[in-house]
């Protein structure tokens, strides 16, 4: 199981609408398919991310600088072949779109393993589950849109299937943004989860305010609610002064990221990426000490990858897609073969490795380089 070759195809799909934050907008979907091939013929077919500003620079990381490192190598030394791709962030540049392209080259490798031992990588990781909860990402700012309009569209996620929502905050005031989600709740009733993410939009103060105007809400978590330059000093202030748990971690690129939030006592959950931080390699890492920590995982979007993670762990949460029939379209039409959700629920894939297979006309249609 020696690898052979690579081939790393970045994707970008216009949206019809700018489906932004508190601290920035969207106007694309972007991401990287990773199709790492094997001396034995196997072939990884994997996606990962939404940076929509580096797409193709990951893709050329992935190509040039990575994979020439690690050719040759089995694909069981997952760990080596981590450790030599890692070694480059010592050197000066983006060490975060780096740690993307990692992140691409170690999923597609856990990929083939599943694909060689004819397992799943929720069965490889622990196998602890084979259904998940589902939530949707929602309350986006959008010129136009009225207070009325966030609770019809919450209603409209409870009809596609999703257990909750995890709503946009963090953009305006907190009182105001506390009238956005109060409509959110009234219109879904209680037994529909709602959590809150500001996207760093917020010093610890005005977080504190807006977290005790939306206390009666019954929210699921405060995700993300401080400005980033000293975010785990300003979360640990909010969380010992709030009663909803505090969320964080999908801004780290590193295991010994979260560990610096957990040893801050800023986090009750944390929601590490696996395609922003190193791979399934490293997210088992930070798995293991958030279990230590009696701290539950989540996950920053990217259901098709993090599905099989969460479900293999005790601790696992929730997965997160987009259920906007807009926001997504990669969700929504190129993974055809996605779990649809039902109640609240998915069903993981219970497919060799991944088991992601694309449409292949939208991959040719929309890919870059």
């Amino acid at each position: 199981m020696k690898l052979q070759s690579v081939e790393a195809i970045a994707v970008d799909i216009p949206l019809p609408l700018n489906f932004g934050g508190a601290t920035y907008n969207v106007l694309k979907r972007s991401t990287v398919i990773t199709r790492l091939r094997t001396s034995d013929g196997l072939t990884s077919n994997v996606y990962n991310g939404d940076n929509r500003a580096h797409a193709g620079e990951i893709a050329r990381i992935v190509t040039e600088d990575l994979f020439p490192l690690i050719k040759g190598m089995s694909i069981f030394e997952y760990e080596r072949i981590w450790e030599k791709m890692f070694a480059l962030t010592t050197a000066q540049g983006d060490r975060k779109v780096l740690l993307e392209a990692i992140s691409c080259m170690d999923c597609a490798i856990w990929d083939l393993i599943g694909k060689s031992l004819g397992k799943s990588v929720r069965e490889l990781l622990g196998g602890y589950r084979d259904t998940l909860p589902i939530i949707s990402i929602g309350g986006y700012y959008m010129p136009g849109k009225k207070l009325a309009d966030f609770g019809k569209e919450v209603e409209s996620y409870r009809k596609t299937g999703m257990a909750g929502c995890k709503f946009k905050v963090g953009g305006l005031s907190p009182a105001e943004d506390a009238k956005r989600v109060a409509v959110a709740r009234k219109a879904v009733g209680n037994d529909f989860m709602i959590c809150v993410d500001a996207n760093r939009g917020w010093n610890a103060q005005d977080a504190i305010e807006f977290a005790r105007l939306i206390e009666p809400l019954n929210i699921a978590w405060f995700e993300e609610p401080c400005l980033w330059y000293d975010d785990a000093a300003m979360m640990a202030r909010v969380r010992r002064s709030i009663r909803m748990p505090v969320t964080a971690g999908q801004s780290e690129i590193s295991c010994q990221g979260v560990r610096r939030l957990i040893d801050a006592g800023a986090v009750d959950y944390v929601n590490y990426d696996v395609s922003e931080g190193g791979g399934v390699t490293d997210w088992r890492r930070v798995a293991a000490l958030c279990a230590a920590s009696g701290i539950r995982m989540a996950h920053h979007e990217e259901a098709q990858i993090a599905s099989q993670l969460l479900s293999a762990v005790p601790h696992g949460t929730y997965a997160e897609c987009f259920a906007h029939p807009d926001r997504d379209p990669i969700w929504q039409h190129m993974w055809v073969n996605r779990p649809l959700a039902k109640n609240g629920m998915i069903k993981v894939l219970n497919l060799p490795g991944f088991g992601i297979e694309l449409d292949e006309k939208m991959v040719k249609k929309y890919r870059v380089n």
